[in-house]
């Protein structure tokens, strides 16, 4: 997932924008990308600020190399997290959440990373823990 995608995701269930990004691994990619900056035209993941807000061009180019990998796309206004598991945000609803599949994937994530980030995932799965279903 690249970080620009921010620019276009909101919460599935209670519709906020912008999510918060936690990334657990991420790799550059040695592309060159030529493109006017900013490039998102709301929202700068990469530095974590409203574009509107930004007081210098943004990295643009820099950003767009960058992968995120493995990581968690959380909503700060209703507490729902979604997992980013190779490079895909897995964002399903509640009711989609519970189908065996997908719930065993995000078992599968928890118990990935959730002894690398404890702190985080106690947090995270106050709100939604698929091991409970």
């Amino acid at each position: 997932m690249r970080y620009a995608l921010l620019n276009l995701l909101a919460c599935p269930m209670c519709k906020h924008f912008p999510l918060e990004l936690k990334v657990f691994e991420s790799v550059k990619e040695k592309r060159k990308f030529s493109v006017e900056s900013p490039f998102c035209d709301t929202y700068c993941a990469y530095l974590r600020k409203p574009v509107k807000e930004l007081k210098t061009p943004p990295p643009c180019e820099e950003c767009l190399e960058t992968e995120v990998k493995y990581g968690v796309l959380i909503c700060p206004n209703c507490g729902r997290w979604y997992p980013i598991i190779d490079g895909i945000p897995l964002m399903y609803p509640d009711k989609r959440r519970r189908h065996p599949r997908v719930r065993e994937r995000e078992v599968r994530f928890v118990d990935m990373f959730s002894v690398k980030y404890p702190e985080l995932f106690q947090k995270l799965l106050s709100v939604y823990d698929p091991r409970k279903g």
